[in-house]
């Protein structure tokens, strides 16, 4: 018989040893476990039916000039996934289209432009919701500077731009400092121009009063024509870190050239750091998210520390605009773990947009792994998607964003999955919240 205090013991050490084996059961592990590419293949075949909500796009044919408020620059150089010879563009178009060529050769690539150019003359709605259809994409945000005739506003909702208020002035300093700027500023000059068209204003208000009430009021009537957020494309003109003058600063600006002159750049910034005050506050009144382009950019002269997101910190974390939703496209590229502790804050959020099409699904799956591992609740889908020549459209860089996200999120949970970190049904929620449920929760449904 086995005396009671070594029974005790026993009990004892039997109790330890339970222990230990339900916490290590319930600690996720450094290293996957099992079979990953089984995990994989069974969350890839789940999330392929989730339809996506596309948090930012350039949905267009490629000869319509409202496609973007920019324009790249001739000769601009291109990531390696986005030259012509990739083959990934080949699969698209089969997918698509049933292309049954094996290159974009000019006299194969003829059947491809031939089939688009016919969906354009026919002049309907019908295209462009096929192609979301195809690739099970329930709603797209579309970046342009006005909503194309040809996209059904029940399934593209319009994102404007708001970059040309930052431009009043005369801006031949601004346009000469180098080649991407001589194709940028007068694109945002026209833009300016056509909103001022649109509100019945001839010129240049004779006061910052004005000006401000100009600027508001653009924003309500886009709003109240279906634009569901505003975005900014800073990064490409100058940094992303905007100061806080007073306001007697850029009134007296706005006095000395709202007539003529041309500013310094000292004074032209701080009156664009005012204007872009008024902006961010009358996005808060209108409950209208504002869009950052906040990563890399086109251009031979574009600034990596322009597009920095954290330049937007002493913004985001401004007491002042707590009720304003912002929105850092692209992920922040190549500054993804800066962005995604700016997520941490309430009202900011981020997309993995020009990342789908930028690097291959490996890559992304490490960024969205951490993502994940993070602030699952602020990340979402979106394409970027738009036409690099008249063969490659805008419609096959949707099918490469959109397969590379469903592939990478995908692959990021399985690992997941396999160290232990969730169980594959938690799995599969969190896919549908990244590319579907946090927009709506965002945005709403809009259908």
């Amino acid at each position: 018989m086995v005396p009671m205090n070594q029974m005790i013991r026993i009990l004892a050490i039997s109790f330890v040893a339970m222990c230990s084996a339900a916490a290590t059961r319930g600690q996720a592990k450094p290293l996957p476990s099992g079979d990953v590419q089984k995990i994989y293949e069974r969350l890839l075949e789940h999330i392929d039916t989730i339809p996506i909500y596309d948090n930012h796009s350039h949905a267009t044919f490629p000869d319509d000039s409202d496609m973007d408020a920019m324009a790249a620059p001739p000769g601009e150089s291109s990531v390696i996934r986005l030259r012509e010879d990739n083959p990934e563009f080949v699969a698209a178009a089969k997918a698509l289209f049933g292309y049954p060529y094996a290159d974009f050769q000019p006299e194969h690539a003829k059947w491809l432009i031939d089939k688009k150019k016919a969906a354009e003359a026919s002049g309907t709605t019908a295209y462009w919701d096929s192609i979301l259809d195809k690739l099970n994409i329930e709603t797209c945000l579309a970046n342009r500077v006005a909503l194309a005739p040809y996209l059904d506003p029940q399934r593209f909702h319009w994102v404007f731009f708001v970059d040309s208020f930052l431009f009043p002035f005369d801006n031949r300093d601004q346009a000469g400092k180098n080649g991407d700027m001589a194709v940028y500023i007068p694109l945002q000059e026209r833009v300016l121009q056509r909103y001022m068209k649109q509100e019945g204003v001839s010129g240049l208000p004779r006061d910052l009063s004005g000006y401000e009430n100009f600027v508001r009021q653009t924003l309500a009537d886009n709003q109240k024509k279906g634009g569901v957020a505003m975005k900014f494309e800073a990064a490409y003109f100058r940094s992303l870190y905007f100061g806080d003058p007073r306001r007697a600063t850029a009134e007296a600006i706005y006095a000395k050239y709202h007539a003529g002159g041309v500013p310094s750049d000292d004074e032209y910034t701080t009156f664009q750091d005012y204007v872009f005050r008024v902006l961010i506050d009358q996005a808060g009144k209108l409950n209208l998210p504002a869009h950052f382009h906040s990563a890399v950019g086109i251009g031979d002269y574009f600034r990596l520390t322009n597009g920095n997101p954290l330049n937007l910190e002493n913004v985001l974390r401004d007491p002042r605009y707590k009720n304003v939703k912002f929105v850092l496209i692209h992920g922040g590229y190549p500054h993804t773990l800066e962005m995604i502790w700016l997520t941490a804050a309430k009202n900011v959020y981020t997309d993995s947009s020009l990342m789908g099409y930028y690097v291959y699904p490996s890559e992304l799956k490490n960024i969205l792994k951490q993502w994940i591992s993070l602030f699952p609740d602020k990340i979402m889908f979106g394409s970027d998607a738009f036409p690099f020549n008249d063969a490659v459209g805008a419609e096959e860089t949707f099918w490469l964003a959109a397969r590379s996200a469903r592939t990478a999120v995908a692959a990021a949970l399985a690992e997941l999955v396999a160290e232990g970190a969730f169980t594959e049904a938690r799995a599969l929620e969190l896919a549908r919240m990244y590319l579907h449920d946090n927009a709506v929760k965002l945005y709403g449904d809009g259908r």
